[in-house]
């Protein structure tokens, strides 16, 4: 059987790491969830920001892991974007927009943990 993965553009606040995993293989018939952390994932990819190197783990997740979706995960009190919960989710949409035209081929899905770490698909 082919294991089937999942890309997924994250904070790197370990707050997040396995609640969003979780989340991820308990809605969607993945087995594994390839992440990608960066500080303040959704202000970097908004902004259009993001360097070759993280360019280059998106494709070896969706090139040679095959994955079949990403998704692009915000999170209440981020220390390296500190806006407001209204802006961050905004910037999650945005965020979703870039991916798209980098990787139009797949589905991009925004999530956002609350102050309880709970996932909602945005």
């Amino acid at each position: 059987m082919e294991n089937k993965f999942a890309t997924c553009l994250n904070c790197m606040d370990g707050r997040t790491q396995l609640p969003v995993i979780q989340w991820i293989t308990s809605q969607y018939p993945v087995d594994h969830v390839d992440m990608i952390t960066e500080a303040g994932m959704v202000e970097i990819l908004s902004s259009e920001k993001y360097d070759t190197k993280l360019l280059k783990k998106l494709n070896i997740s969706t090139i040679n892991h095959g994955s079949q979706m990403i998704f692009v995960v915000g999170h209440h009190d981020c220390a390296a974007n500190p806006v407001s919960d209204e802006l961050h989710q905004k910037q999650i949409n945005l965020s979703i927009n870039v991916i798209k035209n980098l990787i139009p081929s797949l589905p991009v899905i925004g999530l956002w943990l609350d102050e309880n770490f709970k996932v909602k698909k945005l």
